[in-house]
């Protein structure tokens, strides 16, 4: 994304800067349109185009698979990296504090507080505070040695009375080991299966094979719901004069309005309420599955979109800047960059609001992956249309006008009252 944002405003810079010096009037006597020394720049912003694109669905993908597997694959070659200096780090059922963290590989410890889980109660019962420590680690080795010295130790205990003054036990110690095995909590297998499956983390072929297998499955969902919610609606009901075979009729409605027992009206309607409920409950549910599966889907049509959408970006946030640079006039990074700011900005907001509403079903995820895009499209038009045409090319002014006159209006206004 910033690279759109560097063409934006490396175009309005330049171009701004050939305006104030008029380099252009000097091109346009020359018989050099606009057009003309924007046709090198144009294919060059083809090729970065198209090298753009190439990164997003190349580079960028695998390149966030294995930031993602970063922290699995420290933990595997360093565990000592699994506890940080001056907060609690979450190791499976233990808390763990240290102030401070020394030595030639960070290995020796200062204050060291461990918080131990009881896992039924979810509380901490048991308490371990050292002064010093010192962290033993063995490579590829998921199996951490905590060697604590000079400290105490202090458990809870639970007694069946509610007293608020219950016993506790306590004890001190000069040399204390406790081995912790880092591998319990790290769920790499789960994690890269659904790492895997992301969808930011594919390029178009893998995208467009899993929105096959995902349609595909999102159709056969729809199929196994409606064909289990038409098996919930019927309504069977055994006959009051059941055969010895155990054959089942339907029962129509006018039948059961007419039966006069007053226990069999009872219970045919709580079996109708449990039947509804359970439909209800039934389709409620499977409107849920479906949804999030929407949503899923969604998702990687954004994904699948916005590789061609980033790559597009840098083609028309050229033809925003360039037209515009020639157009206000000004170079340098005073007023250039607020214009590329503030356009950057609504890119950015329009574009993370579609995408947002898209993911959520609001709309298609074609529509919401371009929809900055198809906002500042007429931008881009307006600007390149005005300035090969020479409107306003030497001047902003025109365009600055009525929000000049307002203030100038208003601050003498302002003189008058004063006086």
């Amino acid at each position: 994304m910033v690279l759109p944002l560097s063409v934006l405003l490396a175009s309005i810079m330049t171009f701004g800067d050939f305006s104030e010096n008029y380099e252009f009037a000097a091109m346009k006597s020359s018989g050099i349109s606009l057009q003309r020394a924007m046709r090198s720049l144009i294919v060059f912003i083809l090729i970065l185009s198209g090298v753009s694109f190439w990164f997003v669905n190349n580079v960028a993908p695998k390149s966030e698979f294995k930031f993602v597997n970063m922290r699995r694959d420290i933990i595997h070659t360093k565990p000592a990296m699994a506890i940080s200096a001056g907060q609690f780090n979450d190791l499976g059922a233990m808390n763990i504090k240290v102030d401070e963290k020394y030595g030639e590989k960070d290995e020796k410890l200062r204050n060291v507080t461990i918080h131990v889980i009881n896992q039924q109660s979810s509380t901490n019962k048991t308490v371990i505070k050292a002064k010093t420590g010192r962290i033993e680690t063995k490579e590829n080795s998921p199996i951490l040695k905590l060697h604590l010295f000079d400290g105490n130790y202090y458990e809870d205990v639970t007694t069946r009375r509610n007293n608020s003054n219950d016993p506790f036990i306590k004890s001190e110690f000069e040399h204390y080991i406790m081995s912790i095995d880092v591998s319990e909590f790290d769920k790499s297998e789960e994690e890269l299966q659904e790492i895997s499956n992301t969808a930011t983390m594919m390029n178009i072929s893998q995208l467009n094979y899993t929105l096959d297998s995902l349609n595909t499955n999102y159709k056969d969902e729809i199929k196994i719901h409606v064909d289990a919610d038409n098996g919930n609606r019927r309504l069977f009901l055994s006959n009051t004069t059941q055969e010895s075979n155990n054959v089942y009729q339907t029962v129509s409605l006018d039948s059961l309005l007419q039966l006069k027992n007053r226990s069999q009206k009872i219970s045919l309607y709580s079996n109708a309420s449990a039947v509804a409920e359970n439909i209800r409950f039934n389709i409620t549910n499977n409107q849920n599955t479906l949804v999030e599966k929407t949503k899923h889907i969604n998702r990687h049509w954004i994904a699948f979109y916005e590789k061609f959408v980033i790559a597009f970006s840098c083609l028309l946030m050229f033809f925003i800047g360039a037209p515009l640079g020639a157009i206000i006039r000004k170079g340098g990074l005073g007023l250039p960059m607020v214009f590329a700011v503030l356009i950057f900005i609504s890119y950015h907001f329009i574009n993370t609001f579609g995408k947002k509403l898209a993911q959520e079903n609001g709309i298609t995820p074609f529509f919401g992956a371009w929809l900055s895009t198809l906002i500042l499209l007429p931008m881009a038009i307006t600007f390149t249309y005005k300035a090969t045409k020479d409107r306003g090319i030497n001047s902003i002014d025109n365009l600055l006008y009525p929000i000049t006159n307002y203030l100038k209006t208003k601050f003498k206004k302002k003189q008058q009252n004063n006086t």
